[in-house]
């Protein structure tokens, strides 16, 4: 299936099906690039980076860079590394990127395209399932600092986007129920009768039936291309995306990165919005229910024992959707409905101590 992401000039298509990547090269092929350069990581290279270059008829000179797997290595180092490797390549204004992996991936592949030579085309091949559902999608790149997630970066859209399901074969459980947590947000955050259907199809999502994934993965990246061509740079809807990302992004921090796959933060923190928004007065006692029972049966933690409070909420602050230290959340208004507002640290405290969180 395919359809678009609508920004004008910068309007890009999203194909999503089995079996995509031997048509790789004929898409970008059809960019007129004068070099591609495929970016990858040594767990996804020798899987599928062949079958890859392998898809190219010759007509263009293509080169790759293999970086280190892991959240970790999401720095600027492999941002030079990529930089590195566009040297090499001879790499011009007309060249194309490939990132062909998971969000790490995408993210450093499309920040290198924006900051080389001012910005130069790159296109998305997601192989896991969360990238496929969400980092693929809408142009955010960037690299993490110590002080927080994705703090440097900025907008660039990619020139197409390709989902193969079949890549999905090779994922770990933990990786599909990972991409579970965004799933589950994108029904939580404005679409009833998405949720639904993810929480009937969750078992053979999970055992990566081809047909549960696909309507799964579109539902999930249509209700992102529509927010996305309404607010490209996240002046307003936008960060709506964000449900159950504020406390998420500080559990991968406080854990250290890495440690929890960032699905996982997204499901815990999807419990702990679902929390706070009843304490807010948006849900009900049920409606928080709902959300931990479609976290837990995805296979996701639903609270996370152990880290300090404080902690936490100074992490909260150094978070984007901040604004002068004033901590703000995505609320559910209810399940299927979500806004973005400040919320009292008192309340903030009670959902983390409920959540297993020490002061």
């Amino acid at each position: 299936m395919e359809f678009r992401v609508d920004l004008g000039e910068r309007s890009y298509p999203i194909l999503i099906g089995e079996g995509l990547l031997g048509e790789l090269g004929k898409r970008v092929e059809a960019l007129s690039p004068t070099r591609v350069v495929i970016v990858t990581n040594d767990t996804v290279g020798p899987l599928y980076l062949e079958r890859t270059v392998s898809s190219f008829s010759g007509s263009v000179p293509v080169s790759s860079v293999v970086l280190p797997d892991g959240e970790r290595y999401k720095d600027f180092h492999s941002v030079e590394l990529v930089l590195d490797g566009l040297v090499r390549a001879g790499a011009d204004r007309r060249s194309v990127i490939v990132a062909l992996g998971g969000g790490v991936v995408g993210d450093i592949s499309g920040f290198a395209a924006a900051i080389w030579m001012r910005g130069i085309r790159f296109v998305q091949v997601p192989t896991t399932l969360l990238a496929q559902v969400d980092s693929s999608v809408g142009g955010k790149t960037g690299v993490n600092l110590p002080a927080g997630k994705n703090l440097i970066g900025c907008f660039h859209q990619p020139s197409v986007v390709v989902a193969d399901t079949a890549t999905l074969e090779t994922l770990p459980p933990r990786e599909v129920s990972a991409g579970l947590g965004e799933i589950l947000k994108c029904g939580m955050l404005g679409d009833e009768s998405y949720l639904r259907e993810i929480e009937e199809n969750t078992g053979r999502i999970r055992a990566l039936d081809h047909q549960a994934l696909a309507s799964a993965i579109a539902g999930a990246c249509r209700l992102k291309a529509r927010i996305v061509s309404e607010d490209e740079r996240e002046a307003g809807v936008r960060a709506t995306l964000n449900l159950g990302h504020t406390f998420g992004h500080a559990i991968e921090k406080l854990a250290g990165f890495g440690t929890w796959l960032h699905g996982e933060a997204v499901g815990c923190g999807l419990v702990l919005a679902a929390d706070l928004s009843r304490r807010l007065g948006y849900i009900g006692p049920e409606d928080v229910e709902r959300v931990r029972r479609a976290v837990e049966s995805a296979g996701l933690p639903s609270r996370i024992p152990g880290l300090s409070a404080s902690e936490a909420i100074a992490a909260m602050r150094s978070d984007k959707k901040s604004r002068g230290g004033h901590i703000r959340f995505i609320v559910m208004k209810p399940v299927g409905r979500s806004e973005i507002e400040v919320v009292p640290e008192a309340l903030i405290r009670e959902t983390l101590a409920w959540g297993g969180y020490t002061d």
